[in-house]
């Protein structure tokens, strides 16, 4: 929506979601003469009430970013890139992946998606077509460094991977957070505007907040205790709460107790695992795990929260697990102000079901990486695994890599050696606005539309929220004349991967038929629908996947329900309601009951036990991001990295004193993976033996064309990440906990 200032001064103030992360945040876009002079909160936005982080004031700088790409760019035989026109473009793509593919057929070609795609309107809808149209086998993505452990979980428990539970917090009397740091990322897997807000508001009538986390974080700081606990052991811990609730009779169902199997497995399970026993390897007194189980056990409303620092370690799959499970054991599950499974307005694609793993199959391993021979998990190995599948040679060496809005070198732990190997790819096509550290290696690189030069509605986000609701958000500036939508862009990389010049695609006729097969699923006619819409495109899914959402009209069969049109009339957005109890709808198990002791899952538990023998390690490293930062891609708006430099590793005094340290020296940091120098910052927010490094740094690349992160370069922690420390059920990279040394630098 867009409206004419009152002042006659020729400013348009349009009303927008920020895109940037799950807070969904309302802004007012105040425009004049193509420019974004302002952002500010929308205070009438039904869903943040006027929330606003200091990114999501940046969209206007990352609009006009002068780095930003707005032609498509060749890559010349000198490294350096030439702009070009789409034909062109088009066809050198088809130059290079057409010979690739005629020789070594399309299992020679995968693809790397990062994680905006979570958040762009065309890519989020359209993905799915170059992966399953073109016939590419297989994948990678960043699921595999942040959150495939919860997916796990959540397939074998519910029966559908993307079923993920969120904390009730706007309810909750008693929220107790693990891995989690709403501070500088708002939620994760958790979507609710101004959740420091929503912390705070718990302490003000009376409840109360823990933290538990290797770092007194910013969250850490506003809550009521912070239990320092030794990086990778949370589930030793919570495998010890689960013991006490046996134990001291405070097991307590509550109202899905007929849904749940394998309660007296568990209690066999758990009986070795007392307090006492894990005490020394967690670094959390046994009279402390033991009052936190109480604590849990005996407030009316409360709720366990575990999120990114509890997937990416080496027992991530078991500590999302037990996450669920203490929150069943309590009777915060699937109720006001525990553990609850959001209801979005437009269902997101991702729930459909993947071929194979329907039911919570737990057939992983159906294939192994042909280098490392690491099992799949839910369609995915480790994204580490690219690169030395890029530079092995032999039978199904890939040759041929897409990148969609994505940049591992950064994001995925061996980025160094993904950097290297890149060069040796006979095609690499980037769908991507920038020439930043990955896409340097790019043959083509084909830009996408800035947040501002398309619609935007979230999917997948509300998959996530603590309440449903739907915000339409129009474009504000037109993109250049003749110039494609990214789905387009989407639809005729696939076409070509089957043997059609991109040019020659027929976009609509695909458009068509992918909007017939989602159609279908909800036992509609697709054809018969698509007389009444003017266009295809994304905006059709949405108001596809809105009408026949829990909310929608369902195409006039119940007039009272939403469409887009609707959502459209309603500027600051239309809010459904808080979350409600729905397991029963939500479990897709053979027997529609909750798994609560999964085999595959379960049988990891010796291996726990084997940690709790080890020597402990004398140093490890955790990652950490910053409130200003958002991975790699925020780094070139200068009024986010302006000021004190943020990569920095943060250490303890006394681990400083014992490695001859001060604050501000630079440091060597190694480990088995690989050293860097950095410097450092004493600290005694973080727990002895243990250092932090902030991720998505590492701007040093020759061939970029990022000016401004190139002015703040910092380290790529990722060198350090060794890329076989994963988590062994989910593939998950461990990127806490990893053991290091450090030395005067």
């Amino acid at each position: 929506m867009a409206a004419a200032d009152t002042t006659g001064s020729g400013r348009q103030v349009h009303l927008r979601t920020c895109p940037l992360c799950e807070a969904m945040c309302g802004l007012e876009i105040h425009v004049r003469d193509e420019q974004v002079e302002l952002i500010r909160a929308d205070r009438d936005d039904v869903w943040s009430k006027g929330h606003l982080c200091p990114k999501g004031t940046t969209l206007g700088h990352l609009h006009h970013d002068p780095d930003r790409l707005r032609t498509p760019m060749l890559r010349q035989p000198d490294g350096t890139f030439r702009a070009a026109t789409w034909d062109e473009a088009f066809a050198r793509c088809g130059e290079l992946l057409l010979p690739v593919i005629a020789e070594h057929g399309i299992e020679a070609v995968t693809a790397y998606v990062g994680n905006p795609l979570a958040h762009a309107f065309s890519l989020s809808r359209y993905i799915g077509i170059l992966i399953g149209m073109s016939g590419i086998p297989m994948i990678y993505s960043p699921g595999t460094v942040d959150q495939w452990p919860k997916n796990v979980s959540s397939h074998l428990m519910y029966g559908a991977m993307w079923s993920i539970p969120v904390p009730d917090v706007r309810r909750t009397d008693l929220l107790v957070a693990m891995g989690a740091n709403p501070h500088a990322s708002q939620g994760s897997l958790l979507a609710c505007p101004d959740l420091m807000g929503e912390i705070d508001a718990i302490q003000e009538r009376g409840g109360e907040v823990i933290v538990i986390d290797p770092r007194r974080t910013g969250t850490a700081d506003r809550a009521g205790e912070w239990l320092p606990i030794t990086p990778g052991t949370d589930a030793a811990l919570l495998l010890a709460v689960v013991h006490v609730l046996f134990a001291d009779d405070l097991v307590d169902l509550g109202t899905v107790s007929e849904l749940i199997e394998g309660v007296e497995k568990l209690r066999d399970l758990v009986e070795e695992w007392t307090p006492e026993r894990v005490a020394a390897t967690t670094g959390i007194t046994a009279e402390r795990t033991r009052r936190l189980a109480h604590q849990l056990a005996e407030t009316e409303r409360g709720v366990l929260y575990g999120r990114i620092g509890l997937c990416n370690q080496e027992f991530g799959t078991l500590a999302s697990w037990l996450v669920d499970v203490v929150n069943i054991l309590t009777r915060h599950f699937d109720v006001p102000g525990g553990l609850m499974f959001p209801r979005p307005a437009a269902w997101p694609l991702t729930v459909l079901p993947m071929p194979g793993l329907e039911n919570g199959a737990p057939n992983f391993g159906r294939w192994r990486s042909r280098v490392r021979g690491a099992p799949e998990v839910l369609g995915h190995v480790p994204a580490s695994c690219l690169a030395e599948e890029i530079a092995t040679p032999g039978a199904g060496q890939i040759r041929a890599l897409f990148t969609v809005a994505g940049n591992p070198v950064l994001a995925t732990p061996g980025g160094d050696r993904l950097d290297e190997a890149l060069d040796g790819l006979a095609c690499m096509i980037s769908v991507d606005n920038w020439i930043n550290e990955t896409t340097r290696h790019a043959d083509v690189i084909l830009p996408g539309m800035s947040a501002l030069e398309q619609a935007h509605h979230d999917d997948l986000i509300w998959q996530f929220a603590v309440g449903s609701g739907a915000k339409y958000s129009a474009p504000i500036f037109p993109p250049t004349d003749g110039r494609p939508h990214e789905w387009e862009i989407l639809i005729r990389l696939a076409g070509l991967c089957l043997g059609q010049p991109m040019r020659e695609v027929d976009v609509a006729a695909i458009d068509d038929g992918f909007f017939d097969v989602l159609a279908d699923v909800h036992g509609l006619d697709g054809p018969t629908l698509r007389a009444g819409y003017d266009e295809g495109g994304p905006e059709r899914l949405l108001d596809l996947t809105l009408r026949t959402g829990p909310f929608g009209d369902r195409y006039g069969e119940h007039p009272d329900g939403i469409n887009l049109d609707k959502v459209k009339a309603a500027p600051h957005g239309i809010d459904l309601g808080p979350n409600v109890s729905r397991l029963v709808e939500v479990l897709q198990t053979p027997d529609k009951k909750v798994v609560l002791t999964p085999d595959y899952i379960v049988a990891d538990i010796p291996r726990l036990a084997s940690r709790l023998d080890r020597p402990a390690d004398d140093l490890v490293l955790i990652s950490r991001r910053h409130l200003r930062s958002n991975n790699s891609w925020m780094h070139n708006v200068a009024v986010l990295v302006k000021g004190k430099d943020r990569c920095t590793l943060l250490i303890h005094p006394d681990d400083a004193q014992r490695f001859g340290l001060n604050d501000g020296d630079h440091a060597k940091v190694s480990s088995e993976a690989g050293a860097l120098v950095v410097p450092i910052e004493v600290t005694d927010a973080i727990k002895r033996g243990v250092v932090s490094l902030p991720h998505g740094w590492g701007h040093d690349k020759a061939g970029t064309q990022m000016a401004v992160a190139n002015e703040h370069p910092g380290v790529n922690t990722n060198v350090l990440s060794p890329g076989g420390f994963v988590d062994v059920l989910s593939g998950n990279a461990a990127v806490n906990g990893i053991p290091v040394s450090v030395s005067p630098g």
